[in-house]
């Protein structure tokens, strides 16, 4: 990736590059690769902000919750791509990429809905933050109708101190409790290995009904609404979970998944890594990782690009750029990518007991 400077970068020549990956069977291969360059440059130059929200996550979150979890990822050129042909209430899709306000996010997983809640007021509802907010949804008080909880925020990055090339950036910011991450990483290890799109309300209706259904019962777990359209009575709703497990064998599937991953890395006796880029191939059932330190950022946005062109339509792959403070951490914010799904089957057990 030929890294380009903010100001070679014009909105139109964004925008018409993804139009170009959206319509790819209409473009030679060389118009592919070079909208792709620029998309991936476009990406590239959030990193900077998204860094400066993230590290500030970490600190207001850990002084409230000594076990917050707070991590931090560019968006995927398929998830782009996803989301710019999204259609609204059957509208053509409208949103140009350079719209997009979730291009850069980073995330904070607070141990428990009370802890997310003081966050959100305390530092973000009546905090100080320079950044202009122009956006904001409460997924806990109005969940999302396909079962999402979370609470989201938009920035727009603001700086005099030399970084003012950065301005205007979006950055998002998620907060969300740890049943709501357990179930949001579930779902994506569902999208992963049957190739569905549960994540954006596209996927077999049964496994769509059985993550609502779940949300409702984490949401109960929580004291905060449910679902639209699912039981509020916890025998009627447990017993529908049960019902939709035993159909999809979701135990015995999400087990095989975690069982047959293989994990290849390449920092064991490394220390000080930051940046690691996770490749999932679902066909080999195999995990590759790459871990890079915070002053080889350049690389890793490097390596993140070049996979990105080399998985680019083919579905059987997925491959992400995240930055955590430890592998600790890393499997923590991101169990989707190792498959470990121990601790929502273990929410989910408690519910299949209970009637």
């Amino acid at each position: 990736m030929t890294q380009l400077n903010i100001k070679e970068l014009s909105k139109s020549k964004i925008n018409n590059s993804a139009v170009i990956l959206y319509n790819d069977k209409n473009h030679l291969e060389e118009e592919i690769n070079a909208a792709l360059e620029i998309v991936s440059n476009w990406k590239a130059i959030h990193s900077y902000p998204m860094s400066i929200f993230k590290n500030r996550l970490k600190r207001i979150s850990e002084k409230i919750d000594k076990k917050a979890l707070s991590a931090q990822r560019l968006k995927r050129v398929s998830s782009i791509l996803k989301k710019l042909k999204r259609k609204y209430h059957n509208n053509k899709p409208t949103m140009k990429l350079t719209q997009m306000q979730d291009i850069a996010g980073c995330r904070v997983v607070m141990s428990n809905i009370t802890l997310a809640r003081e966050l959100y007021t305390k530092y973000y509802h009546n905090g100080d933050l320079k950044h202009k907010k122009v956006n904001e949804k409460d997924y806990i008080s109005n969940p999302k109708s396909d079962g999402y909880r979370s609470i989201h925020l938009i920035y727009k990055y603001i700086s005099d101190k030399g970084k003012d090339k950065y301005n205007g950036l979006l950055v998002e910011v998620q907060i969300r409790s740890k049943l709501q991450h357990l179930w949001a990483t579930a779902v994506e290890t569902v999208d992963f290995f049957t190739r569905q799109a549960i994540k954006s309300n596209q996927g077999e209706e049964n496994w769509k009904i059985f993550f609502k259904l779940i949300s409702s019962a984490f949401a109960k777990f929580e004291k905060s609404p449910i679902i639209y359209g699912t039981p509020e009575n916890e025998k009627e709703l447990y017993l529908q979970i049960k019902q939709k497990e035993k159909e999809l064998q979701v135990i015995k599937k999400m087990k095989h998944w975690t069982e047959s991953i293989k994990l290849f890395d390449n920092f064991k006796n490394k220390k000080n890594m930051y940046f690691y880029l996770l490749e999932l191939d679902t066909v080999l059932e195999r995990l590759n990782i790459s871990a890079f330190t915070k002053k080889q950022e350049k690389e890793a946005l490097l390596a993140y690009s070049q996979a990105e062109k080399k998985i680019y339509n083919r579905n059987e792959y997925d491959v992400v750029l995240v930055s955590a403070d430890n592998i600790h951490d890393l499997k923590k914010a991101y169990p989707n990518y190792f498959l470990d799904t121990k601790e929502f089957l273990g929410k989910l057990q408690i519910i299949l007991n209970k009637y």
